[in-house]
């Protein structure tokens, strides 16, 4: 779906991986308050196995628009959030605030990106609380 001519795709650049171990998470939302890192409300999940380093993600659209991507490397690989241990990163790179440790998300006005009809471009640099 992201070679040349093919879409609605975007192929998502990720980097900053410490590790390939575990889990990678990839997940694609509409660009709607209603569905914003809400259980389940996912467009598409992609799960892959990490490369240390930096590594390429292709994301099937259902149609061009605005939508917003989210990045998680489960880094000891039991499929939860362990907020000291796993990285994250989100479309256009916000910067996540803590409040007591725990991660606050961003805005989804600071996430969000138009694709359109053919293959979109995104990077995504993965960030891991120290």
């Amino acid at each position: 779906l992201c070679a040349p001519g093919k879409g609605p795709a975007v192929r998502v650049d990720i980097s900053g991986l410490r590790s390939a171990s575990g889990n990678l998470f990839v997940r694609t939302y509409r660009a709607r308050e209603s569905d914003w890192l809400k259980s389940k409300r996912y467009l598409h999940r992609i799960d892959t196995t990490p490369r240390k380093g930096a590594m390429s993600v292709c994301v099937p659209l259902p149609s061009a628009g605005d939508y917003a991507i989210v990045v998680q490397h489960d880094a000891n690989g039991n499929r939860e959030k362990d907020f000291s241990e796993d990285g994250a990163g989100m479309s256009n790179n916000p910067e996540v605030k803590t409040f007591l440790g725990i991660p606050r998300p961003p805005a989804l006005s600071q996430t969000r990106f138009r694709a359109g009809e053919g293959v979109s471009r995104i990077a995504i640099q993965v960030k891991y609380q120290d």
